[in-house]
């Protein structure tokens, strides 16, 4: 038997894969090989078998062929990677020639019992070039990855060099030409780190990374009018507080993400989260269950001391002062009530323990469910604690009573009244922040934890920069800059209590078992497809200004589309048209909402719009469904929905034809995208109207039906009423223009290897 062309190799195949992007790469490539491999079990083949697996062979030494020669050239243009970039090609193109070798027609022989071909069958040669080629596959492609960790590197440190100037500057002409070069940095830096957010797999880093890049968008905005505002008043202490405090947020959050992108074990990385209540509940009920298991795998002293940490945990809530006198007797009650069971559990244990049982007895049994059981009632009443919270908090603070004070105040130059409003804003950022910490608790997945801290840290940060802001307008209180300044500073802090009533929205859905996350809604164009306006129009990238003023419609269209998502999960059909129709909607306007981050899967204005249209024809298809539906209703009940679908047939029909308009340079670009969303956000506003009537209108037709035994669904006993001419204007329109399988199309003709 031959040996391996490959030999022996101590080539590192430990590689981890942290990216989704190098992850999807090596599928192909694993499947082929795998085949391979699996084909070796059986060495006499027919011949049709035989050229199948030579095939297979012959592929995968071409594509490694030009697998390599890309890494080669990767290798030739970065210096510093060229030594190991080299040898894991020259491994891959080893192991490929291998493969090819040992699939080779040539070098099987005719059995002589049969007639039958039987393929040269060195498995262990095999399965050793399958594992160089691998390993040395992964490895150019996780140095492939770091090109892509330089290129933020690099951007992040233009970014620095351009901030350390725009600091310094002392002219309004100087200021206006660097924050321009400011600008563009930042919109590239954007982009290469929302791509690398999006592909990371670590959903800790994607949410750590999600807070950084907030922090930047946020801040950009603030640097401009902070820095304007103290070049009009350079002598004024207050306004160079509020500028220095977003630099060095700014700097904080640039550092944070090259923390995340090279593993760096800085300060940021080594940062802990601190133990929530939730994740201490299930380490213990885990360590009680494990009871049933074993009766010996745990010491009565480290159950007891576990529940004694979770007790203490819930001081947060006890000993807070704006936890009611009710839902403070209710935490301590549960927290007694948790140590009454353990404490049954540990005798009924001790005494399983003491007549050497091998499993639980039915004593351990029942006193563990109790156990459980109690800890659970008091994860909900905190979970109940926590959310009853938040949701006075964002009513009470959805006045902004204090803002509009500071504002009035400052404008008419009465430091006094700034003084006493600035108290009360304080107080608010407490209980704001506070409230963040309850919400960590009970948040229940560790991105979501995140979350909450972020949200606390830019409470506790933006409080104070809203107070120096409001000072320096008290003291220039005809400074338009000054009034600019602290208007950016308020809509921060509006924009930042959006996320917390999102957050809040999150933690539900986790605690009541849905997904947090939304549905994606795959918008790439299927190929000739919107040709026309592909070859008219140019693509584009908002800037950093433009994302900014897109910032809070954008906020908008999210908190619609998941007010759109809570009603739809009312509906008892969740297969009905309408509730099918409305999710859709809310997925693309979502879409719509990341586009104006610069985020998720439109990533040019052109994406932008190919949605936009997308969704029009979506909610002209709404508008059908609701006609059907209408027809059932008596006079009151059709003249309600009636109206509203009218609206929604001429917001659709706008948004249609604003997004087929050609428009050409910047600004008309950006007034058809800020048309756009606003047309978007008035569809899912009428959606979001609608949805209650025609639920509760649906469950008593439903009723009556049942009552009456009607075997028929009403949709198909109207089918013959429906007005021809307007359905077929309507369901005229192709809906799947951007749809799931297209994508998945695309994507097979990315990968490394051709299947075979």
């Amino acid at each position: 038997m031959a040996s391996s062309p490959c030999g022996n190799s101590n080539f590192d195949s430990g590689l981890e894969i942290k990216t989704r992007s190098v992850e999807q790469t090596l599928i192909p490539l694993v499947s082929q090989i795998t085949t391979l491999i699996n084909h070796k079990d059986k060495p006499k083949k027919s011949e049709r078998t035989l050229a199948a697996i030579h095939r297979v062979g012959q592929a995968v030494s071409v594509a490694v062929g030009r697998f390599v020669a890309v890494g080669e050239a990767i290798a030739t243009e970065n210096q510093e990677l060229k030594d190991e970039m080299g040898q894991a090609c020259f491994e891959a193109r080893r192991a490929g020639d291998a493969i090819a070798q040992l699939t080779d027609v040539g070098s099987a022989l005719p059995s002589q019992s049969d007639g039958r071909v039987t393929v040269f069958s060195d498995r262990t040669g095999m399965v050793k070039a399958a594992r160089l080629l691998l390993s040395s596959v992964t490895k150019v492609l996780v140095l492939a990855d770091r090109i892509v960790i330089k290129q933020i590197i690099t951007s992040r440190n233009k970014v620095l060099v351009t901030l350390d100037h725009l600091e310094r500057v002392s002219t309004f002409q100087e200021f206006v030409q660097i924050f321009s070069q400011f600008g563009n940095e930042m919109v590239e830096f954007a982009h290469l780190t929302g791509d690398r957010q999006n592909d990371l797999k670590d959903e800790k880093k994607k949410a750590r990374m999600a807070a950084a890049r907030a922090v930047l968008e946020k801040c950009t905005m603030m640097l401009l009018t902070a820095s304007k505002t103290c070049l009009r008043h350079p002598d004024c202490e207050s306004a160079r507080i509020n500028k220095d405090a977003v630099f060095h947020r700014m700097r904080c959050a640039l550092e944070q993400v090259i923390e995340i992108v090279t593993e760096a074990r800085s300060c940021g990385e080594n940062k802990i989260l601190p133990a929530s209540i939730y994740n201490g509940i299930k380490d213990f009920k885990l360590s009680v269950e494990c009871l049933r298991e074993n009766l010996y795998s745990l010491s009565p002293q480290s159950v007891g001391s576990q529940l004694e940490a979770l007790v203490e945990q819930t001081e947060d809530f006890t000993d807070s002062a704006y936890t009611s006198h009710e839902q403070r007797q209710a935490i301590l009650g549960l927290c007694q009530l948790a140590r009454q069971d353990s404490q049954q559990l540990v005798h009924a244990w001790i005494e399983a323990q003491s007549v050497h049982a091998k499993e639980a007895t039915e004593n351990v049994e029942v006193a563990i469910l109790k156990t459980c059981q109690s800890v659970n009632d008091l994860r909900r009443e905190l979970y109940k604690v926590a959310v009853s919270r938040t949701s006075d908090l964002l009513k009470v603070h959805g006045e902004q009573l204090p803002l509009r004070a500071l504002k009035a105040a400052g404008a008419d130059g009465n430091l006094e009244t700034v003084t006493e409003y600035s108290r009360t804003l304080t107080e608010q950022k407490e209980q704001l922040v506070e409230t963040c910490r309850l919400l960590y608790h009970v948040s229940g997945t560790e991105p979501l934890e995140i979350t909450c801290v972020h949200a606390e840290e830019t409470f506790h940060v933006i409080g104070p920069q809203i107070i120096s802001a409001a000072q320096t307008l008290a003291l220039h209180p005809s400074s338009k800059i000054a009034k600019e300044n602290l208007e950016v500073f308020c809509e921060a802090w509006e924009s930042q209590l959006c996320d917390m009533a999102l957050l809040l929205r999150e933690i539900n859905d986790v605690f009541e078992g849905r997904r947090g996350d939304k549905r994606p809604y795959l918008s790439l164009p299927r190929p000739g497809k919107h040709t026309a306006n592909l070859k008219t129009a140019k693509a584009v990238k908002l800037d950093a200004e433009e994302q900014t003023s897109m910032a809070k419609l954008g906020l908008e269209l999210r908190l619609l589309s998941s007010d759109v998502d809570t009603e739809v999960e009312k509906w008892e059909e969740q297969e009905h048209d309408i509730v099918r129709q409305s999710q859709s909607l809310a997925s693309m306007a979502y879409n719509m909402y990341l586009f104006t981050r610069g985020e998720g899967l439109l990533k040019t204005t052109l994406d932008l719009f190919h949605q936009a249209e997308v969704l029009s024809e979506e909610g002209l298809q709404l508008c059908s469904s609701l006609r059907t539906f209408s027809t059932q209703l008596v006079d009151e009940e059709k003249s309600v929905v009636m109206t509203e679908m009218e609206k929604l047939v001429a917001l659709c029909q706008q948004l249609q034809t604003g997004a087929k308009t050609p428009v050409q340079g910047k600004t008309a670009t950006f007034q058809k995208v800020d048309l756009s969303i606003q047309k978007t956000r008035g569809i899912l506003t009428v959606v979001l109207s609608l949805l209650p009537p025609c639920n509760k209108l649906n469950r008593k037709y439903k009723s009556e039906r049942n009552s009456l035994g009607s075997p028929q669904d009403w949709r198909e006993r109207q089918d013959a009423s429906t007005p021809v001419k307007e359905e077929g204007a309507l369901n005229g329109k192709n809906t799947n223009g951007f749809g799931v399988k297209s994508l998945e199309q695309h994507m097979t003709g990315l990968n490394l290897l051709e299947s075979k």
